[in-house]
């Protein structure tokens, strides 16, 4: 079946206002930046994503929580993007902070069928023992905390119970896509997005090569088909570099 849509518009119109999503990347590495902009087009608010982060003050996901269209975020890391920092202190967006190997193992579980795991990671915490502020009132007091966490022993160590992720949408980039919906990714920009394609009830890829069935040797593809519904070419031009380090040549470098 050709899963490949004429424009990245047509492949986010049935989003509606409200939908979790599960968005792949890390920082501004491999993030759906195509998809990210047709849907910030279109106009849909109200959404719960589940994320690394949330991008950059002035891209990615950050474009979309500028413009008051994310309601709430499950994350692990929240830097680089002080409107974020913003929003959450002034109780304008729900966080529920988690960390970064559960929440891929929640997305992970989510796209297998897995309702729920027990993890050692954040037992002895406010993880476990509730608390975390997930929104805060105007005033400044917590409106909303998350709760405590069902604990049980295994082997004489204590794991908290965390649930799947089953998003709405899956909105990944890949380097490679056939017209099948299998999968390349580059480098450290698989990161997350193989994930969120799992855990989507509907997943969209942006690609920036799009091939024929049967281009990709079986053994090289990351995501399988199955796990995908749209495909959509990626704008080559969109990729951003989230921190840029240069250092000043030394005296004389370069010369005989």
């Amino acid at each position: 079946m050709d899963k490949v849509v004429d424009s990245a518009a047509h492949a986010v119109a049935d989003i509606p206002d409200g939908a979790l999503l599960a968005v792949g990347g890390f920082g501004l590495c491999g993030i759906p930046s195509t998809l990210i902009a047709a849907l910030f087009q279109a106009g849909t608010t109200g959404l719960r994503v589940a994320s690394n982060n949330c991008g950059v003050d002035d891209w990615g996901l950050g474009l979309l929580l500028r413009a008051g269209r994310i309601a709430r975020m499950t994350s692990s890391y929240v830097g680089e993007n002080k409107e974020f920092a913003r929003q959450y202190l002034s109780g304008e967006l729900e966080v529920e902070l988690t960390p970064q190997g559960t929440l891929a193992e929640r997305l992970r579980a989510g796209g297998s069928g897995i309702p729920a795991f027990y993890t050692p990671a954040g037992t002895g915490t406010q993880v476990e023992l509730g608390g975390l502020p997930w929104r805060y009132s105007s005033d400044g007091s917590v409106a909303v905390a998350s709760p405590p966490k069902e604990v049980r022993e295994f082997a004489g160590r204590r794991h908290v119970l965390e649930e799947a992720i089953v998003a709405d949408f899956g909105l990944v980039r890949a380097e490679v896509a056939d017209r099948h919906g299998n999968c390349v990714f580059h480098a450290a920009a698989r990161n997350f997005n193989p994930l969120c394609a799992m855990s989507g009830r509907i997943t969209l890829v942006e690609a920036e090569r799009i091939v024929d069935p049967g281009e990709i040797p079986p053994d090289a593809i990351h995501l399988p088909g199955v796990y995908v519904d749209r495909i959509v070419a990626a704008d080559p031009a969109d990729k951003r570099i989230e921190r840029r380090t240069v250092r000043t040549p030394a005296a004389g470098l370069g010369k005989e």
